[in-house]
């Protein structure tokens, strides 16, 4: 059973499966169907077979009736009716909103997810978590894109306060079904049984759900196992800050954009290898594009371009923070940005044009949603020696590995491993793995946000 939506031969429909379906679970033949609905044996065969997709309001009601439906199933056949009249045979698949700007430095990560997610891969609920502004909703445009290029529909889903970087699509028939099964997830109705009707109307093709800015709360489990039960072609691919920590959840953690070394050599903070020339690192390459859509001028010379990287270094390569801090060149130049950020990372955090979203107070909310023992760890990081603010430049350097932790906070080594891969989940600690060695760091974004973090450690505690 196939989502039909394209024109060609003649196959299963959505309401002809469910036809056929109750047909054979009440033991009816197409005859002793025809006779009880008054519908002809060849009305009844084209629609099973998928050669009739658009049936009449009163040929439905029929079926429903001599077919002995209860209210849900009768629901269901009635909706897999009204969207095959929406869509015709000359509808295609729907498809994913439009990314109005290129992405940069994700080929790796969408590379990664589209295989994934494939009608081939083995992932049916992949969840990309990361710091809020760090790319999240581009990455999943991309990948619905390319996945929709490949011929899987996209059903797509931006919950109120999503990052809005596209142009979304208008309402239809594929938006109202979309907004039901959302509904379903979260709302108290319709209850988890409610999804069948999905499963008809979509049918057992690859489909890709895009949920973009899912909210903190998790949705109701159940409903969810169920939901991709009826719907055997289902992927999810949500996005949000935090996981939800379902089960068969893949979690993705999206970083920041890699950032060159601070001599410009060696590895960035990723643990990858930096390019030789620093304006073809990710970060570097976004923040130069971003000048150069608010001040078109010639290229950069050498002393701007040490001080873009210099900036991109300060701000992680955290994506909405370039863009935010690029937006303030209409009123300031490169040099005062890159002295003002070097006294305060959070300076520019937020985008000149007074744009709805407030990258600081979203970073500030994600801290202080984090539970009692992490936040305390990330606090204490941010206090110890050479990592408060009075640090300066020079903490974008310190890191730490893991059984350093031990010391710090007086916790045994799985309960410091527990605390930190909390803290790297929600992308308020980074790792670098370079020869076998894991190293983390409190970017200064972070630091600069952490409420305490410029109090003192405790006596008893040992540098990390």
């Amino acid at each position: 059973m196939n989502l039909t939506v394209t024109a060609g031969p003649a196959q299963d429909t959505q309401v002809g499966a469910l036809i056929r379906a109750h047909r054979l679970r009440i033991g009816l033949t197409q005859r002793e169907l025809a006779d009880l609905s008054t519908i002809s044996v060849r009305a009844i065969r084209d629609l099973e077979h998928g050669r009739a997709r658009r049936p009449r309001t009163d040929t439905v009601r029929l079926m429903a009736d001599a077919l002995r439906l209860g209210p849900r199933a009768r629901a269901a056949l009635e909706d897999a009716a009204q969207l095959g009249r929406a869509l015709g045979v000359t509808a295609g698949p729907p498809a994913p909103p439009d990314a109005p700007q290129p992405l940069l430095g994700r080929n790796t990560e969408t590379g990664t997810l589209v295989r994934e997610l494939s009608p081939d891969g083995e992932e049916r609920l992949t969840h990309v978590v990361g710091l809020p502004g760090v790319g999240k909703t581009r990455v999943a445009l991309a990948v619905a894109a390319t996945l929709h290029g490949g011929g899987m529909p996209v059903l797509w889903h931006a919950f109120p306060g999503a990052a809005r970087e596209y142009l979304p699509t208008g309402p239809g028939i594929w938006t109202e079904l979309t907004d039901r099964l959302v509904a379903g997830l979260y709302g108290d109705e319709p209850g988890p049984e409610n999804t069948e009707p999905a499963g008809g109307l979509l049918g057992e093709g690859p489909v890709l759900l895009v949920l973009d800015g899912a909210p903190a709360g998790a949705p109701r489990f159940d409903r969810l196992t169920r939901l991709l039960h009826d719907v055997p072609g289902l992927r999810l691919l949500v996005t949000s800050d935090e996981p939800w920590q379902a089960p068969g959840e893949r979690l993705f953690l999206l970083c920041p954009l890699p950032v060159p070394a601070a001599d410009g050599n060696g590895s960035d903070l990723s643990g990858r290898p930096a390019d030789p020339g620093t304006e073809g690192e990710p970060a570097v390459r976004m923040f130069l594009d971003q000048v150069r859509r608010v001040r078109p001028e010639p290229a950069a010379a050498g002393a701007d371009r040490e001080r873009a990287v210099r900036i991109c270094r300060l701000l992680d390569g955290h994506p909405g923070a370039l863009s935010a801090a690029a937006s303030w060149l209409v009123v300031s130049d490169l040099a005062a940005l890159c002295d003002t950020l070097e006294a305060d990372p959070t300076a520019f955090l937020d985008h000149l044009g007074g744009r709805a979203d407030c990258l600081r107070e979203s970073l500030r909310n994600r801290i202080g949603r984090l539970p009692a023992g992490p936040r305390t760890l990330l606090t204490a990081l941010c206090a110890a020696p050479g990592g408060g603010e009075s640090a300066g430049a020079g903490a974008l350097e310190d890191s730490f590995q893991l059984p350093a932790l031990t010391a710090l906070t007086g916790r045994s080594l799985p309960e410091c491993g527990r605390l930190l891969r909390e803290l790297l989940l929600s992308g308020l600690v980074r790792a670098a793995h370079e020869e076998g060695a894991s190293h983390f760091r409190v970017p200064a974004l972070v630091r600069a946000l952490v409420p305490g973090a410029a109090v003192c450690a405790p006596q008893a505690t040992a540098a990390v």
